[in-house]
């Protein structure tokens, strides 16, 4: 059984069973021997770069369906779930990326199928690994394939091995990376789907890549059916339908129909001529797009803080604070307040036209360091004027008169 509608041996279909036991021939060739490899198109291309993190953040979710044929019975059910992960490159480099697990179990016609999926992909759903596990347990010849993709360097690697009975075949394969632009594993797929269940669209002739029963590359498509009512537990819920087709070079298509919810959650998948289908039983808590809200606006308001009651009441009392503490220093240094009396009284007596530099020049002389003579600013109409030596000796004799 697949659980992402991708090729292989369905365990809900035994016709895509039967059609999947030509697994045994597995004519994989090398990339040398092969011709021209399939192209996705430009419509596919775009919609990937489309992608947002924010958007596929919002499919992180698991879900659980069960297999029903037409006596509506429980044959077995489907797990499917997406989450963030970190994933180790050749180099031994820690990346985040995309997390996706399946697993499916049932029984059709007393015979006992599974498949699993574990896949890493990339923020643009591109594979960086992927390990799947099909298996039929006839009672005459059981079946087995295994498949993995690993992204090296330049080139996605895909080793194969299937069993027939005693019989394994395993072959390798390498895609250049140049090749697979768009192409889109098991994993991806059930990403890309929830992503098509949030837009509510598909995109419009595009072609994508995949692998068919074979291991071959070959095209893929997309089309909306659009809606459909649904009866999930004893609630109904709308549907967005999509039909995801592998168009195999040397096979025949195979169809695969996906009913999901407005938030990606899947309500039924069937393949087409399987006599089962699997569906979701109980309705789930829909998800909805997280709105951002604008950053709230604080506007500057006028303070009036003498009509404040509390601050002028604050003010005072710091006013009151601060006037006994400059009293009790001028108590504590007399000295202070007769210096302060002298330099008023030579300044009204001098009356200089810069006060600010008669009042550096007074204070100066009490710190010994003047290197005029004192009070010389009250006498000169520019005090700031460059003095050369000349000048000084003037000012030396002009001292001396004084």
């Amino acid at each position: 059984m697949e659980t992402s509608g991708h090729r292989g041996l369905a365990a809900d279909s035994m016709s895509s069973t039967v059609h999947s036991t030509g697994i045994a021939k597995d004519h994989l060739r090398s990339s040398q021997e092969h011709p021209p490899w399939p192209e996705a198109n430009a419509e596919a291309l775009n919609f990937l770069n489309s992608l947002k993190l924010q958007e596929l953040q919002m499919v992180f979710f698991s879900e659980t369906l069960v297999m029903v044929c037409g006596t509506g019975e429980p044959q077995g059910e489907l797990t499917i779930e997406v989450q963030s992960g970190k994933y180790k490159d050749q180099q031994g480099l820690m990346s985040h990326c995309l997390f996706v697990h399946a697993g499916s179990h049932s029984i059709l016609d007393k015979t006992i199928c599974g498949n699993s999926v574990r896949g890493y992909l990339s923020w643009k759903l591109e594979p960086l690994e992927q390990h799947s596990h099909e298996f039929i347990k006839f009672p005459i010849l059981p079946m087995e394939r295994k498949t993995s993709l690993l992204k090296r360097d330049d080139q996605l690697t895909m080793i194969r091995s299937v069993r027939e009975g005693e019989e394994v075949k395993t072959s390798k394969t390498s895609f250049p990376c140049n090749s697979n632009e768009g192409f889109i594993s098991e994993a991806a797929n059930m990403v890309l789907l929830r992503v098509m269940a949030w837009r509510q669209m598909v995109p419009s002739n595009a072609r994508f890549l995949a692998l068919d029963t074979e291991g071959k590359l070959c095209y893929s498509t997309y089309q909306a059916l659009g809606f459909q009512t649904i009866q999930v537990g004893h609630q109904e819920a709308q549907a967005f339908i999509v039909e995801q087709t592998v168009h195999s070079e040397e096979g025949i298509p195979m169809s695969c129909q996906f009913y999901l919810l407005s938030d990606g959650h899947l309500v039924k998948r069937v393949q087409v001529g399987s006599p089962g289908c699997f569906l979701l039983t109980k309705m789930p808590i829909l998800r909805e797009e997280d709105e951002i809200e604008s950053p709230p606006v604080f506007r500057k308001k006028p303070l009036v803080w003498e009509e404040d009651m509390e601050l002028y009441s604050k003010f005072l009392d710091r006013k009151e604070q601060l006037r006994l503490g400059h009293a009790s220093y001028l108590r504590q240094h007399p000295d202070a307040q007769a210096l302060i009396s002298d330099f008023l009284l030579f300044l009204l007596v001098r009356q200089p036209q810069d006060a600010v530099t008669f009042a550096a020049e007074f204070f100066a002389f009490f710190s010994n360091c003047s290197p005029f003579p004192v009070l010389r600013s009250s006498h000169p109409p520019s005090p700031f004027r460059s003095l050369d030596a000349e000048d000084c000796a003037n000012l030396d004799s002009d001292s001396e008169e004084d």
